[in-house]
């Protein structure tokens, strides 16, 4: 059985994690039952964030109270496609006993749950896709199933194949998102990727990759600033950049002058919605 401890090493947590306490008994009350162990420790060590940018526990503190909020939307939520599909719904749904129950959900829309039958630390893993309709049962718990699947010993056909680095976790933090449009540069684009993330140093790799023409998209962490940037040429020649608000125009500042050295120009900066900012 794989403990805290195990996915600590593969995953360190963050120094002061988000939305990480609170009265356990509280929620459990609300849910109307008691909750594993293994998920309360998660939860307290790690807190609100992400698993290599896709896996998201569900904390039950803070202002969101995301566990709590989607275990109340779930059964009403699942109830008329079940009507109409019941040969496609193999598990009942919580509230009702022995339901799924979600603990935690991804960047595509599926959902990691519990199958709440027995004692809460006997509780196995669903892996669920709402939208194909499939799901598909471990035996393990949640922080077994998460430290099986970062590092390649669990497998599920819903999530990808598997963690291509080392896998991280970042705690949630308010950030802006900004696109910064840029003109061709004289230089290769991976010398230009070499010149932006020097400016940025130390990054560490999120990921990326390169259609059949070529193009490509790389995504990285400024670890030490808490940015996140993807380079591109895939849709654009562009960099976007997520920071905290208070850091916006020491952003504006070193990607301006990453930029330059890139031998770019910056052609428009604009929000996720294409609304111009930085101008």
């Amino acid at each position: 059985m794989t403990t805290i401890d195990e996915l600590i090493r593969l995953v360190p947590p963050p120094t002061e994690p988000v939305d990480a306490q609170g009265d356990w008994r509280e929620v459990e009350a609300a849910l109307g039952l008691g909750l594993p162990t293994d998920f309360k420790t998660l939860i307290e060590r790690y807190g609100r964030g992400q698993f290599v940018d896709l896996i998201t526990p569900l904390t039950p503190f803070g202002a969101h109270d995301l566990l709590i909020q989607r275990a109340q939307r779930l059964l009403d939520r699942e109830r008329s496609f079940r009507e109409k599909h019941p040969d496609e719904c193999p598990y009942p749904f919580h509230p009702e006993p022995g339901g799924l129950l979600e603990w935690a959900g991804t960047d595509n829309g599926d959902s990691l749950c519990w199958l709440t039958k027995g004692e809460p630390d006997g509780w196995g893993v669903v892996v669920w896709n709402p939208r194909s309709v499939a799901y598909h049962a471990y035996d393990v718990g949640a922080v077994e199933f998460l430290h099986g699947w970062l590092s390649g010993r669990i497998t599920t056909p819903i999530l990808p194949d598997e963690v291509e680095m080392s896998p991280w976790f970042e705690p949630f933090r308010e950030r802006e998102h900004v696109y910064i449009k840029l003109s061709e540069g004289e230089s290769p684009y991976l010398d230009r990727l070499w010149i932006l993330r020097d400016a940025l140093a130390p990054t560490a790799d999120r990921g990326g990759c390169r259609d059949e023409d070529g193009e490509r998209q790389d995504h990285f962490a400024a670890t030490d600033l808490g940015w996140s940037l993807t380079y591109e040429t895939v849709y654009d020649h562009q960099i976007r950049v997520a920071f905290p608000p208070e850091d916006e125009e020491r952003v504006r500042v070193t990607l301006f002058d990453a930029a330059r050295r890139m031998g770019c120009q910056v052609l428009s900066t604009t929000t996720r919605l294409g609304e111009p900012v930085w101008t």
